[in-house]
């Protein structure tokens, strides 16, 4: 059977080769992140459990616990982790075909004059996709060890790359107008967005965005759940296509029968709905706030705050309140911290655009705030 090889090496052309070798010789990858600490190195290695791992030292090593895969498998890749634990999701070279391919027509990706630039971690769907799409479509590709503003502006400026994916963090740190097309995907994206960007939906589990610009992509399907048994939770966004995993790496298959009973609907976690047609992600499911019996999504909060020039980034999440059940809370990284947004600013900007109850009756002032390395903000770690 196939083996599982980990791949411990830093972004650039060398992993782009090793997988290339990986793939010919029949076998699925596991990119591995190298900044992780030791121990969650070891939590990821135990879930994604392959049976080799090539180091930046050129050594293979066989790994003791691993497991094979099935034939057609191409990766096993972890989950972001923004609401607990790395899970191993199973990609088939069939999904990644798909996914490249839907992408690459409706962005009229062109191999003789488009070039794509991966600078996110590719231990990350975000940053993989964009490999594995340009190897599937002989499409030229230059590979970046990590993201870095003034680099990516540098490939951009002078012609080579065309396209690239980045999150809403990497957007506002470069000039967005060097490239011909920028995939925006994790992180919510701003409320006001450049022509040339195109917002992206979709998750480990869908092998790369699914739903571009509210609009899902040809073969993919969405779909909003009802509540009803075997449909997903009452106003579920959920999924289907050829893009999707083929499993989790322990085996399980995370879809449900769905709204037309058909079967193959991947239940997101996120509540959204159908605004003519086109997708309108709320937010988590999990992470809606419950204020006064109101119902608060985080993002749209953000996005509110977030137009503040004295805010520099934002995260909105709850505290227990006697009086409310829960409050809305804003964490706010100030632009100056010697003249930070008073929270009186930030109540009268959301209420502009939001219902009374959604506006913070709390600031907290931050250096920074925790994200995972796709841009999501880990709200759990936020107190």
């Amino acid at each position: 059977m196939p083996e599982l090889v980990a791949i411990d090496l830093p972004g650039g052309q060398r992993f782009a080769n090793v997988l290339e070798s990986v793939w010919d010789a029949g076998d699925a990858v596991a990119p591995i992140d190298p900044r992780l600490p030791a121990r969650a190195r070891h939590e990821l290695v135990r879930a994604l459990a392959p049976t080799r791992m090539i180091s930046s030292d050129g050594d293979v090593t066989k790994m003791a616990g691993g497991r094979p895969v099935e034939e057609g498998d191409a990766v096993v890749i972890a989950t972001s982790g923004s609401t607990g634990a790395p899970r191993g999701v199973v990609l088939t070279h069939a999904a990644i075909e798909a996914s490249a391919r839907a992408t690459s027509a409706r962005l009229g990706v062109d191999p003789d004059r488009h070039r794509w630039l991966a600078c996110l971690p590719l231990a990350h769907i975000g940053g993989l996709s964009v490999l594995m799409r340009a190897l599937v479509t002989g499409t030229p590709f230059t590979v970046l060890p990590g993201f870095d503003s003034e680099t990516v502006a540098a490939i951009g400026r002078r012609g080579e790359a065309t396209h690239v994916s980045l999150v809403s963090t990497a957007l506002r740190r470069v000039d967005h107008g060097v490239f011909t097309c920028i995939l925006l995907g994790g992180a919510a994206p701003p409320a006001a967005l450049p022509p040339n960007v195109v917002t992206t939906y979709g998750m480990t589990e869908t092998g790369s965005g699914v739903v571009y610009d509210g609009v899902a992509l040809d073969g993919a399907d969405v779909a909003i759940g009802t509540g009803r048994d075997g449909e997903g939770r009452d106003g579920e966004v959920l999924l289907r296509g050829p893009m999707l995993l083929r499993a989790y790496r322990d085996g399980a298959d995370p879809t449900v029968p769905g709204p037309d009973r058909k079967g193959g609907w991947l239940p997101t976690g996120d509540a959204g709905h159908l605004d003519d047609g086109r997708l309108v992600v709320d937010g988590r499911i999990a992470e809606v706030i419950t204020t006064g019996g109101e119902k608060v999504w985080p993002v749209p909060v953000e996005q509110a705050i977030a137009t503040l020039p004295e805010v520099a980034d934002v995260a909105v999440w709850r505290r227990a309140d006697p009086e409310w059940g829960e409050r809305v809370v804003a964490w706010v990284v100030p632009s100056d911290p010697s003249a930070p947004p008073e929270l009186g600013a930030l109540v009268e900007t959301v209420r502009e655009a939001l219902p009374p109850w959604a506006a913070p009756k709390e600031l907290v002032l931050t250096d920074r705030l925790p994200r995972t390395p796709s841009g999501k903000v880990r709200r759990s770690a936020l107190s």
